[in-house]
């Protein structure tokens, strides 16, 4: 393998000069940033003249004393609980402001995102109009507020009109599992057999604690007892970096922060050779605290497929018949490790480290019939098999820094460094066929690094009592040295021969500067916020040898805008758009052939360009008593759309001289995609027991291409979700879930449907001290992925099944003050909705 290049200090130094000090691409966008300034201008600086009471006050996490953003705060009739006088909602900072509010008495009611709800009674008088309330605490455990007991519970999805939240702990049906287990019961999420998340269709940008993600990370290597939460942003603010079609998923790993010595550690043990260990723990001293974990699973996968296949080359058409069995075995351990320091009331550090191993095997058999014209059927029997060896380091620092004199102003940084080695090796071999056929072994061996230097530095300034001012800076430069080296053997069981001509190297850099502003007033029942972020781009890559070079570099503008309108009756309203991009990965963009097998090649497009979405969304959020109901109607248009697009290889199939064919699969800017629709989701207990959350969308699919093929097809396609949550004994957990994708179209093609039914259980022991989790993953064993593409003279119906009907059981043991969630809630969970970000 090729080891990545160190950064050494030249390079570092570089980074930093690029984040802190004006350079050729910032000089390039100072117009932009002019703007900017414009965009602050359009907000008054000061609040409304009060002409009756107000009511102040933050809300704060109990466990942690963070801020709860993006929080429903509403003042309700003493008289008649029904009527609301006003609402607003918290800023990023947890702070609130409640105005105008003519005399008397009220009740103020809050609900935090994955919190109980918060009553406390208020009164105001015309010789007293103004309460500060100061600080307010929630937990997730019971707390005594004076004659009443509160209990908050987190609920497994909070749906606001901004984000959706998922608490990992609360969804007993990724026990066991990993990320591509937790986003398959996230509403309108959909993970393929690749592992890529999309959201209502559109690619995502993934995000690990808050910070982009490395473009080498893969879901089914996060074991999902690391994750705390799961975010889903749909339109997020210029404060996040413009990359993702259908925009942010935030995964927040879990970092305990209580007093004194807490933790848990977990066995789980998976039908047909799984197994899964975790352990996490903090000790906090003081200023101090320390906080690590640790994760480990060794797991094996079977699987099925069947390929149909029909390909024309010059007049001549090749059928192939082929079905296979595959076993996967996956090896993973990995630790996080970090302190915090409170370096006085107001400043806090962060240092962590990240560090972990994977190991990867996959065999293969099949066996394939090849009918060429009106020849006989040629039959085929083939090994196909793949090894991969990763390590990956991410080192990171952040600094908070508030103000107590200064409600509301807060500067944040961070720096994070990822480094990454990857090894792979894929090999084919021909165990049985006609004597004529080859039957020499073929082997690609790559060798990848990578390295990442971030920086991010953000400022909030409030305006006035409801105003605030985001900026920010941001620096993310990334490098790649790889090598593919292509082998075959002399004849059958003889050496291996290196093919200098099928052999290759690469290099890759790409440096993205940002910089953003945002401006957020309230005016009455009326929430503004409008921003907008630069972007400038600088792509370098190289195949050697002399395959070529080729060098990118774009300016971009993205506005974002958000509206949102408070109605009576614990009601929301709220319009936003933003723009974003999906640029091309390395590997989309460097002409490297990577071989899946000896038939088949991926190979990548220097003048590939990045795609750009135009989306808008107009959402309702109503909340009764222990109801709550969103619904959201959405249109986002791509142009430019990058899809992969495969095809048949003439000339190498010709220089072959073998009875199959050769396909070839690289990367297009393939015109304009649309897709709008309706979204809704309802969260309803149907009785103390038995509580649903529903979700599901609809929406028109318009693929519209520009090569000139006259395939502009378009349909009707969706996703739907209902978990049925149980609480039999107040110790006893239950959850069915199913879920549904409907067929989607691709660029060439089809997607069949996706659907599939989970049941878990978990029984509390011990007095919460320890918990017992039974999990069974599609019961009825019907998750299976069905493709249909269609190209010049090719046709393909591919159909493959993996393992998905899985057993599990755990055990789960809680030390110090940690102790498993408790009963699902009944509450309703939203009304946090406003600004995403």
């Amino acid at each position: 393998m090729t080891e990545p290049r160190p950064l050494g200090w030249p390079r570092i130094a570089g980074f930093f000069i690029q984040l802190t000090t004006p350079m050729n691409s910032f000089l390039t966008f100072r117009r932009a940033l002019r703007c900017l300034g414009l965009l602050v201008m359009l907000f008054p600086l000061t609040a409304w003249a009060q002409t009756a009471g107000t009511i102040t006050g933050t809300l704060l996490d109990a466990a942690n004393n963070q801020p709860l953003p993006f929080t429903t705060v509403v003042l309700l009739q003493a008289r008649d609980s029904s009527q609301v006088a006003t609402g607003t909602q918290t800023a990023e900072n947890g702070t609130f402001t409640l105005e105008p509010v003519q005399p008397g008495s009220y009740l103020l009611r809050t609900s935090a995102v994955g919190y109980g709800t918060l009553r406390r009674a208020v009164t105001i008088t015309a010789a007293a109009p103004t309460m500060r309330l100061g600080t307010l605490r929630l937990a997730s455990t019971t707390t005594k507020l004076g004659e009443v007991t509160v209990t908050g519970e987190r609920a497994a999805v909070v749906d606001n009109l901004d984000k959706k939240v998922i608490n990992v702990d609360k969804d007993l049906n990724s026990a066991g599992g990993t990320a591509v287990d937790v986003l398959q019961n996230v509403p309108s999420v959909a993970v393929d057999q690749n592992g890529q998340a999309t959201l209502r269709g559109a690619d995502v940008a993934i995000y690990l604690d808050g910070k982009p993600a490395p473009s080498n990370f893969r879901l089914e290597q996060l074991p999902a007892s690391r994750i705390e939460n799961v975010e889903v942003i749909t339109n997020p603010s210029a404060r996040y970096p413009a990359a993702g079609a259908g925009g942010v998923i935030n995964i927040t790993l879990k970092k305990q922060q209580k007093d004194g010595w807490n933790g848990q550690a977990a066995g789980i043990l998976g039908t047909r050779e799984k197994y899964n260990l975790s352990l996490s723990a903090n000790r906090k001293l003081g200023k101090l605290n320390f906080f690590g974990s640790y994760d480990a699973n060794d797991n094996h996968y079977r699987g099925e497929s069947d390929l149909r296949q029909a390909a024309t080359v010059e007049g001549l058409t090749t059928r192939t018949d082929q079905n296979g069995r595959s076993l996967r075995h996956q090896q993973y351990h990995g630790g996080r490790f970090g302190v915090d320091y409170d370096l006085t009331k107001d400043q806090k550090i962060t240092v962590s480290a990240d560090l972990s191993q994977s190991r990867g095997s996959s065999r293969e058999n099949l066996n394939t019939i090849l009918t060429r014209g009106t020849d006989a059927p040629l039959a085929l029997r083939n090994l196909g098999y793949s090894n991969e060896k990763q390590h990956q380091s991410v080192y990171s620092v952040d600094y908070r820094r508030t103000w107590a004199e200064h409600k509301g102003r807060e500067l944040t940084a961070n720096v994070s460094l990822v480094d990454v080695g990857v090894d792979v090796q894929v090999g084919q071999r021909v165990l049985d066929g006609p004597a004529s056929y080859p039957r020499q072994e073929r082997r690609q061996l790559y060798g990848v690094g990578i390295n990442v230097l971030q920086g991010q530095a953000d400022y909030v300034h409030p305006l006035g009592e409801k105003g605030r001012l985001d900026v920010g800076l941001r620096n993310e430069s990334w490098w790649s040295d790889g090598t593919t080296d292509y082998l075959l053997q002399a004849g059958e069981n003889e050496a291996f021969v290196r093919l200098d001509n099928q052999s290759f190297a690469y290099r890759y850099q790409q440096h993205v500067q940002a910089g953003y502003a945002t401006a957020q007033q309230e005016f009455g029942k009326w929430s503004l916020q409008g921003g907008l972020r630069a972007e400038h781009t600088t792509l370098d890559g190289r195949v050697l040898p002399n395959t070529g070079q080729f060098t990118q570099r774009y300016l971009n503008l993205f506005p974002t805008a958000t509206l949102v309108r408070t109605l009576p009756g614990d009601q929301r309203l709220q319009l936003s758009y933003s723009r974003r991009l999906n640029r091309p990965n390395f590997m989309q963009v460097l002409a490297l052939p990577i071989y899946n097998d000896q038939r088949n090649y991926r190979i990548g497009n220097p003048v590939l360009r990045p795609e750009f979405i135009n989306s808008v969304e107009l959402g309702h959020q109503a909340t009764w008593k222990q109801t709550s109901l969103t619904t959201t109607l959405f249109w986002r248009q791509t142009t430019d759309a990058i899809q992969a697009i495969r095809a048949i290889d003439t000339a190498a199939t010709r220089l072959s001289g073998q009875p199959d064919f050769i396909t070839r699969t690289s990367y297009q800017n393939f015109g304009q995609t649309n897709n709008y629709g309706l979204e809704m989701s309802l969260n309803q207990p149907l009785a103390k027991w038995w509580k649903i959350t529903a979700s599901g969308s609809v929406y028109r699919n318009e693929v519209t291409s520009f090569l000139g093929d006259g395939r502009n097809r378009s349909t009707v396609t969706g996703t739907a979700r209902l978990m049925n949550s149980f609480t039999p004994t107040k110790q006893l957990d239950v959850q069915l879930t199913a879920n549904y994708r409907a067929p989607q179209l691709t660029a060439q093609g089809r997607l069949a449907a996706f659907h599939g039914i989970d049941v878990a259980l978990r029984q509390r022991l011990f007095e919460d001290r320890a918990a017992l989790t039974l999990r069974v993953s599609d019961i009825f064993n019907t998750r299976r992925n069905y493709t249909q593409l269609y190209s010049d003279g090719l046709e393909s119906n591919f159909r493959t099944k993996y393992e998905t009907r899985v057993g599990y059981l755990g055990f789960t043991w809680f030390f110090g003050n940690s102790k498993p969630s408790k009963k699902i809630d009944q509450g309703p969970q939203g009304g946090g909705g406003g600004f995403g970000g």
